[in-house]
């Protein structure tokens, strides 16, 4: 939902954040960039963006109308040919809830490409996005473990 920027200038991250009418002049600069869109993309947005990437991750939390959204936005993705791309899971409730599970469930049910890990709900993504800083570097219990939980899904791109 773009929210990056902001986050970015609260405080101070270890990689430049940009808004996507800047990233053109990034590109050689790294290795990977990250693009982050409106929370809900057009069609023709989704045509730029698979034309554009590698690998577009479309992020959901686990609620029945966020997996609505999803599903509608799959479905225009698969009208639009894309082959790369997979879905990440956010926002897990911890257990015993059980919505992480079910909705993954949902996702092979449905063959839909999605990755195995997930990340979990923690207080440390908010009190990270105050002092704009990464959840690495929160003092909280919970935000080693849903760092670990991306340093999983870096894993899964990379193929490891």
């Amino acid at each position: 939902n773009r929210s990056s920027t902001g986050w970015a200038q609260r405080g101070q991250l270890s990689f430049p954040v940009v808004d996507e009418t800047q990233a053109s002049r990034h590109i050689g600069l790294f290795k990977h960039i990250v693009i982050d869109t409106a929370a809900r993309p057009t069609r023709e947005e989704l045509t730029d963006l698979l034309a554009a990437c590698d690998l577009l991750i479309v992020p959901s939390i686990p609620d029945a109308l966020s997996i609505h959204a999803l599903l509608s936005m799959t479905r225009d993705l698969n009208v639009l040919g894309a082959d790369k791309y997979r879905i990440l899971l956010t926002m897990v409730p911890p257990r015993p809830s059980r919505d992480g599970q079910e909705a993954l469930n949902l996702l092979e049910d449905a063959e839909l490409p999605h990755f195995k890990t997930y990340i979990h709900r923690a207080a440390a993504f908010q009190k990270a996005a105050l002092a704009g800083t990464s959840v690495e570097q929160v003092k909280d219990g919970r935000a080693k473990i849903v760092w670990e939980d991306y340093v999983r899904v870096g894993k899964e791109i990379l193929g490891e």
